[in-house]
């Protein structure tokens, strides 16, 4: 487990309990106490992280908010004046600056922002430093959550721009003629191209969405409104949509041509893309192209795949297999991030996981471990773990992306309309006919639905 940190002195915390000088457990109560500055003591920085993330699981944010200004401000009570502003103050602003600057999206809420102001209005009061010390915090905060807004104002225009490719199709069929690989046809480019998008949409997710995704699953203390009324962000959810997008622009790209051939090259442009993707460790869209291939109007075009040279995939497969807990991939994920570590350039520091597998392991780690001892204490021991985790993926978030922009593949990629799942299965018939009766069922059932959606376009 990870250090507290904490001097013998805070051992003496009523309602705290250390093993091995690590914090393992303590009242609620204790651990907001712990969290508070006074004139000889400042919290661990791994210790203000871990309980601003896992705290949520028991307290609205701006609850905690509210408890710790009364505790501020009656350790500015107990301080003589002068050492209240020489001691206090600046611990306290510290303490404000890493929640603004690590949880951001807890201050959408108007009860933080209410707090936050009081609190600093108290701080910064006669004193012109600490007053031009709250105003770059307020600005940095305000700026962040501005750029979270204009981030969620482009992906619902995006969104809103994305049209059902079988309608396009069919009533605008020159619109249709570009492909992927007229838009790009190096996989190198397009691979970089992935990882723009996604650094960019790793960038945004704040480390609490982590905790309210385990929230909504599984309210602790019986309190059904949990969270779920004043949810921050969804930029979590925004990035597990895309990884689904791109699985099925892949899946639509190959299922599209109507000659065996040219199917044949889309496959195996893809699978160098993959690759590439797996050498700049962009583990997340390597595994998105690898699942839309492995979908079933994709993996049923057995006449296709017999053009395709498969030893490439069969590797990258290997790399990904499920099995032993995603033994191989969790080895190259380790092998990436070492390599991150020791980086010399900004390109060897990116590691962007399969990300559908990290909340997974966050989610059983939770599953796995009371959040509360049968004593009724706070399991702290579990929150250290789990915020071991989400800070590997903090470091990992913070990575800018080395590579030229290109706009139009970005657009591309973005914005090209994608085939439904029916869709899919109607391309793939159409391509390479139906091979038994059910198949032949449902290329007669499909083909029927399409004909009543095109009367009516």
């Amino acid at each position: 487990s990870v250090e507290d940190g904490g001097s013998a002195k805070e051992e003496d915390y009523e309602g705290l309990y250390y093993h091995d000088n690590n914090l393992v457990s303590g009242s609620l109560e204790a651990l907001i106490e712990h969290l508070v500055p006074t004139v000889s003591y400042y919290p661990d920085r791994t210790y203000i992280f871990t309980f601003l993330l896992s705290s949520r699981l028991f307290i609205h944010p701006y609850e905690l908010m509210s408890k710790v200004c009364h505790l501020c401000v009656d350790q500015q009570r107990l301080t003589d004046p002068q050492a209240r502003v020489r001691k206090i103050a600046p611990k306290i602003l510290q303490l404000l600056t890493e929640w603004t600057e690590t949880f951001p999206y807890d201050f959408r809420d108007e009860r933080m922002m209410k707090s936050l102001k009081e609190l600093t209005h108290r701080l910064s009061t006669g004193d012109e430093l600490y007053r031009k010390a709250v105003q770059q915090m307020t600005q940095t905060l305000i700026r962040k959550l501005t750029t979270l807004s204009q981030y969620e104002e482009a992906l619902a225009k995006i969104n809103s721009s994305v049209t059902d490719r079988l309608t396009v199709l069919k009533t605008k069929p020159q619109s249709i003629q570009r492909d992927i690989l007229t838009i790009c046809s190096d996989p190198f480019t397009l691979a970089q191209q992935l990882t723009h998008i996604e650094l960019e949409r790793l960038s945004y997710i704040g480390p609490e969405e982590f905790i309210q995704a385990l929230v909504q699953k599984d309210p602790l203390d019986n309190d059904k409104r949990c969270f779920s009324d004043h949810k921050k962000a969804s930029n979590l959810e925004a990035y597990v949509e895309w990884f689904n997008r791109l699985s099925y622009l892949v899946a639509t790209e190959i299922c599209m041509p109507v000659k065996k051939k040219h199917r044949a090259r889309v496959i195996e442009f893809f699978i160098d893309v993959a690759r590439e993707c797996f050498n700049i460790g962009n583990f997340n869209s390597l595994m998105a192209i690898i699942t839309g291939m492995n979908m079933s109007p994709v993996s049923r075009l057995k006449k296709t795949w017999s053009k395709v040279k498969t030893a490439k995939f069969d590797i990258l497969e290997h790399q990904m297999d499920p099995s032993s807990n995603f033994y191989n991939y969790r080895t190259a994920l380790r092998g990436a991030t070492q390599r991150s570590i020791t980086a010399h350039s900004s390109r060897e520091k990116i590691v962007i996981p399969f990300f559908s597998l990290l909340i997974k392991d966050i989610y059983f780690l939770n599953e796995g471990c009371a959040s509360r001892l049968p004593n009724g204490q706070v399991n702290f021991e579990k929150f250290w773990e789990l915020a071991k985790q989400v800070m590997e993926f903090m470091t990992w978030k913070k990575v800018e992306c080395p590579f030229d922009r290109d706009r139009k593949i970005l657009q591309y990629l973005l914005t090209a309309p994608v085939f439904s799942e029916d869709a899919l299965y109607l391309a793939s018939y159409e391509s390479e006919g139906p091979e038994n009766n059910m198949e032949k069922d449902r290329w007669k059932s499909l083909r029927c639905v399409c004909d009543l959606i095109l009367q009516g376009c």
